[in-house]
This record gives C-alpha cells, structure tokens and sequence, in this order.
C-alpha cells in the first residue's frame, strides 16, 4: 500500500513538473524576462521607468487610472522636482468645492494622485462595451507571474487559431485566462516617441510599462534589499561575536 501511495505521488510530481507551459485556467503560461530588479541585489533601471511612464501617459491613462500613485512619487523614478510639477500640470484634475459651494477643475499638482480619466465606474464601461478598465496601480502584484504576465499579455494579441470562435467585441490573446479579451490591442509599432530616442517597437514599449507598473506596485523594492543586506550582515557579525565568546567561555572550563 505505501509503495502504490509512493508511486502516485511521484506520478503527480512528475505531471505536475512536465506541463509547465499553462497555468490555471487554460492560459499560456508567460516567458520570463530579464528585469533589472530581480534578484537580491537588482534595482530599477531609471531610464526604464520613466520610458514605462510615458507609455502609461500616452496610451493607458486613456483608460485605466493609478489613484494609489501620485505625480510627486516619480521623483522616485529619475525626474526632477521641476519635471515632475510640469508633468502634474498637463493633467486636469478635479477640485472643490469653491467658496460658491461648486466643484471645478485646475491643473495637476504634485501633490496630487494620477486622475481617473473617468468620473465614475458606470461611465467607464458605458465607454468600454460594459467592460470597466482595472486601476493598474497594483496589477503587478495581483498577478503570480507579475510583470511577465503584463509583457506577455500586451505583446500576445494574435488571430485565433483555426477552429477557434472569438465572441463578439472579443479579442484573441494568447496569454489571457480563456484566449478572449475585451481590451482590443492597446500598443502598437512606433505609437508614441520616446524622449530618449529609444525605438518604440511593440516589445520594448510592452516591456518598459511593464517595469513601470512593478514600481508603481513596489515602490519601495530597493530599500527593502537594502535592508534585508544589512539584516543579513548584522547576523553574520552577531553569529561571529556569539562563536567568539562560546568559544572564550568554554576555553576556561578545558
């Protein structure tokens, strides 16, 4: 009986090892990438994120908000207090009430958290076919594979395969839970200019948005490795001085 217990589950393991490409739900599992933030000592390439900035700027903000972010945190990415008070006024945010009791609007503020650029949830998927755009402060996070899953579900728009039937208003992508999203295809070859002369094909804007999104939804990433180095160093020099004195103890007792 243990040994029929013992063959299943290696049976299971191996299953479970052997069909890595799809994860639950039928969707493709996504490649991972190079990120300069993985591993103990990586940190977010700045030149990534403020490229990944613009990308949200230009193409998502249309639809999807950030209002856990807000304009002054991307000093935090490379851009100087006066950049950053200059990208927060091209943004109209709304404000009040005035001392005629009346809601207005004004120019952006540092201050001030990413605007929705719908007034409520029912506007929004009145404009989406019913579908209501995800606030994409956290979505790197709300996802296991993180920013793979973001590059992956951006550049994996294709036509269906033969015998597939895409529903109406659908669209089929690759890497999405079932193949068929509302989103139609959001980044395209060339669709915006990147300040620092950096190609925009679909990959390398997929990729940069990706890397900005996980700031955005790990803002403190670097200091968290930094402290945990210096965590891992005090233990290593606590454990040298508790050896030290064990050693200094016992050597009285022989």
């Amino acid at each position: 009986m243990k040994t029929m217990t013992m063959r299943a589950i290696l049976a299971a393991l191996t299953l479970g090892f052997a069909a890595p490409a799809f994860a639950a739900g039928g969707e493709v599992a996504p490649p991972a990438q190079k990120w300069s933030f993985n591993g103990p000592f990586g940190t977010f390439d700045r030149a990534e994120l403020q490229r990944g900035y613009q990308v949200y700027k230009e193409v998502c903000s249309a639809c999807h908000a950030m209002k856990y972010v807000a304009f002054r945190n991307l000093t935090d990415v490379g851009f100087t207090a006066a950049e950053v008070k200059a990208l927060a006024a091209t943004f109209e945010v709304n404000d009040g009430p005035n001392d005629q009791g009346e809601m207005f609007k004004r120019a952006g503020l540092p201050s001030d958290k990413f605007p929705s650029p719908f007034p409520n949830e029912k506007a929004a998927r009145a404009s989406n076919g019913g579908a209501y755009p995800l606030d994409l402060s956290l979505i790197a996070k709300a996802r296991g594979a993180g920013p793979d899953y973001i590059r992956a579900l951006l550049t994996g728009y294709k036509d269906a395969p033969a015998g597939f039937t895409v529903g109406e208003g659908l669209h089929y992508n690759e890497y999405f839970a079932g193949h068929q999203i509302a989103m139609p295809k959001p980044i395209n070859e060339d669709q915006v200019t990147y300040a620092d002369g950096t190609k925009a094909s679909v990959e390398q804007m997929a990729h940069d948005v990706s890397a900005f999104l996980m700031w955005a939804a790990e803002p403190k990433l670097e200091d968290r490795k930094r402290m945990g180095f210096k965590v891992i160093i005090f233990l290593v020099v606590l454990s040298g001085l508790f050896f030290a004195a064990k050693k200094r103890i016992w050597s009285k007792i022989h």
